[in-house]
This record gives C-alpha cells, sequence and structure tokens, in this order.
C-alpha cells in the first residue's frame, strides 16, 4: 500500500509562518544595518588609501587621483575606474604615483600599493592593503622590515623601446638578492614574499609603459607671479 502524505495541521502553518516572518525580519535587518554602516565604512577605507598613499610617497603634502581611459589620463571622477594618485610636495613638484595592484598568495588574495618614481622608473614604497596571509608567517610582507627595505629603490627600468620592462621583477632565496629588480624573499614565507614579486612585475609590465609615454599629465605648471 502506498503511503499516504501527511497533512500539514495547523500548528505546523502556524510554525512556518513564523519561520518565514523571522527570515524576513532578519533580511531587512541585515540589509538595514548594511546600508546604515556603508558610509562609514566607506569612509574609513578612503582614510585608509589616503594615509597609504602618504606612507609609499615620501615627502608629499598634496594627491591628486588620475583615471585612464581611452590611452590617456585624465582627472579621476566619482565612479572612474583604473586609477593612480599623483603625489605632490609643498612646491607642486611631482615625487611619485601610487599605484594598487592584487594577486593571489598562500591564504588567499593580496592586495598592496606600491609607490612608483617615473624619473627614476623606482619602486620607492610598498603598503599591503589587504592580505590573509599567515599570522605570523605569511604576514610577515607587511612588518618585516628587511623585506620592506626591498621597495625603497626597486628598479623598474624600461627597455630600450620604452614598452617593456628591462628585467623582470623577482623575489629570490633570502640573503640571495645582487640585482637591484630582484625582491629578497622571506624565511618561512617563500609563498607570500613571491607572490609580492609576482604582484609588482605584472602590475608593473602594465602601469610602467603607460606613465612614461603620459608622463607630462602628471606635471603642474607653475605660472611665475607678476611683480607688483
Amino acid at each position: 500500500m502506498k503511503e499516504q502524505a501527511a497533512i500539514p495541521t495547523f500548528d505546523n502553518i502556524k510554525m512556518l509562518r513564523a519561520m518565514v516572518g523571522i527570515g524576513v525580519i532578519c533580511a531587512v535587518l541585515i540589509v538595514f544595518t548594511y546600508e546604515a554602516t556603508l558610509p562609514r565604512i566607506e569612509k574609513l577605507k578612503a582614510e585608509a588609501l589616503q594615509e597609504a598613499i602618504f606612507e609609499v610617497i615620501p615627502g608629499i603634502s598634496e594627491i591628486e587621483a588620475f583615471s585612464y581611459d581611452n590611452n590617456t589620463f585624465s582627472p579621476a571622477a566619482e565612479n572612474s575606474q583604473n586609477i593612480i594618485y599623483a603625489g605632490y610636495d609643498d612646491q607642486g613638484e611631482l615625487k611619485g604615483l601610487a599605484i594598487s595592484a592584487n594577486g593571489i598568495g598562500y591564504a588567499g588574495n593580496i592586495s598592496i600599493l606600491y609607490g612608483y618614481d617615473p624619473n627614476n622608473q623606482q619602486v620607492i614604497g610598498f603598503y599591503v592593503l589587504e592580505s590573509k596571509e599567515t599570522p605570523g608567517l605569511g604576514d610577515k610582507i607587511e612588518k618585516d622590515t628587511k623585506f620592506l627595505d626591498n621597495f625603497s629603490a626597486l628598479d623598474l627600468t624600461l627597455d630600450e623601446s620604452n614598452e617593456e620592462l628591462k628585467n623582470k621583477v623577482t623575489t629570490v632565496k633570502s640573503g640571495a638578492k645582487v640585482n637591484g629588480w630582484e625582491i629578497d624573499g622571506i624565511t618561512g614565507a617563500t609563498i607570500s614574499s613571491r607572490a609580492i614579486g609576482v604582484i609588482v612585475n605584472q602590475s608593473a609590465s602594465v602601469w610602467a609603459p603607460i606613465i612614461y609615454q603620459n608622463q607630462a599629465v602628471f606635471k603642474k605648471t607653475t605660472m611665475a607671479k607678476e611683480p607688483n
């Protein structure tokens, strides 16, 4: 004989309605909380980014955002993509450009910001914006002084065509660095430190030639003051 399907009782229907009601309320609360906190989250992210820019481009007092589109740079708007940040000193002289990049490390995505000096074609600063690397090991990419020293003058010289890096940025074994384009790795955090080399190389391979071709955009023109 076939078993008869159970007929929902009044109590079961009541419980189902209660569960659906609770689910709807929870969903509304989640959306409300997200909407209420989003402006503050965005503000904190913007402040953290600004702080990072000042760190990766030493000696600056002013920042301007530029967006790259249609093979040229222009002042960035609110919803612009492909943004880099120009840093200027008190005299309006360009001290460097802050470029964001990301890639995969040992435990997931790594997001970084590095400072680039287009005149000397060097990385002049480095900051980890986001990382899930292992505490005590992989997270040394954020705080290991010797590792961070790699990014005070990392060579990003372009080749004769000015369309490619002359040398690939490469992470080498700790203590084995001999060339300016090499990154001295971290013992015990090999994958994480190698990931940084890959991220910087991939990003710089794209941005360095583009910046070279458009470097005049970032120069501020100053008008001489007429005598009174």
